[in-house]
């Protein structure tokens, strides 16, 4: 289905009752357009204690991703919703219209204290409609305003947008930014994240946050066995001369529904690598295709997890990469008092 990952809804979870076509008549072969639906949140910053997650709070604009990487561990939180983790999750997307002042409302208050808030997380706050609503960049002109540290991953050159903004807090050590980079290969970009950026603008994002100020960083993620993590070594050598300082990898994720989605994508499209691919999942999570264990989901066990850490321990090494400290800068957090709003 050109410009989608996935090919179709599996079963929600959550739901006793699934529509089904069994008419060949009723398909519609071609791509399902995409469908903006208001979020109605009331609050924007969530929060975790998860060990093996290097941020505790955290922004997700967007419910759902046009982006469709088919790997996508985000893709069961639709199934939350009531939609479907396959072809829901990347037509049907929750927009945050109200993010920014729900945002700047949280900051204000008393009980918050300051600390790097992730962009990302979840959804990728750069997929395509953020071109033309501007929800990220609201939010990163809000945490500008308070002096608040922001954190960002995306898959999209629509991140040098916003490099103003990102350029005036790295002046006080406020951002850090992080292209994630699957493969340099054309064609599994091409149908394994159908709507992201090439890899040729993931690095060419780099290069440009970097030439404005802006510290970046590169993550290899996911790492799909026997299909990418060959590529470990030219992705961050590429991403090494665009500028990146840091580096980090994560290894893929198949929980619940994701698991039959990225099967049926293996075979549609790489079926002569679907069994190798497969077994190396398993050996990677004790026979298994996905283990939620905490500091085993993003990293896997036993010797291929080994290997995979070493080949990027040596590479990061070699190149130069992870050697600065990244902590950002919290101690210049400033709050909007009502005595302020009168000058």
């Amino acid at each position: 289905m050109k410009g989608r990952g996935a090919t179709w809804n599996p079963q929600n979870r959550f739901e006793a009752l699934a529509y089904v076509v069994d008419d060949e008549a009723e398909r519609d072969e071609s791509a399902p357009k995409t469908i903006y639906l208001r979020d109605p949140s009331r609050s924007i910053i969530a929060t975790n204690d998860s060990p093996d997650i290097g941020f505790e709070a955290s922004i997700n604009p967007y419910r759902g991703c046009e982006h469709g990487c088919i790997y996508c561990y985000a893709r069961p939180t639709h199934e939350f919703l009531g939609f479907s983790a396959g072809l829901d999750f990347e037509t049907k997307i929750l927009v945050k219209e109200d993010a920014p002042a729900l945002l700047r409302e949280e900051l204000n208050k008393k009980s918050w204290e300051p600390t790097t808030i992730a962009i990302s997380g979840v959804t990728d706050p750069y997929q395509p409609i953020e071109r033309k609503l501007g929800i990220t960049r609201g939010c990163i002109a809000v945490l500008a305003e308070f002096r608040n540290p922001v954190g960002i991953i995306t898959k999209n050159h629509l991140v040098t947008r916003d490099a103003d903004l990102l350029a005036e807090m790295s002046e006080w050590n406020g951002t850090r930014v992080f292209v994630s980079v699957t493969s340099l290969d054309p064609n599994i970009h091409r149908t394994m994240e159908p709507r992201t950026s090439t890899p040729e603008l993931r690095l060419d994002a780099i290069r440009t946050l970097t030439a404005a100020g802006i510290p970046a960083g590169v993550m290899v993620a996911p790492v799909v066995p026997g299909l990418t993590d060959h590529e470990m070594p030219a992705i961050l050598k590429a991403a090494r001369e665009a500028g990146a300082q840091w580096a980090g990898f994560v290894v893929l994720r198949l929980p619940w529904a994701v698991a039959p989605l990225f099967e049926k994508w293996l075979e549609e499209n790489f079926p002569d690598r679907k069994d190798k691919v497969l077994n190396r999942v398993r050996d990677l999570r004790g026979g298994k295709l996905y283990d939620a264990q905490w500091g085993i989901r993003g990293r896997g066990e036993g010797i291929f997890a080994e290997q995979i850490e070493a080949l990027f321990d040596v590479t990061c090494r070699k190149l130069g990469l992870n050697e600065k400290d990244y902590d950002l800068e919290t101690s210049l957090f400033r709050r909007k008092t009502a005595q302020g709003s009168l000058f």
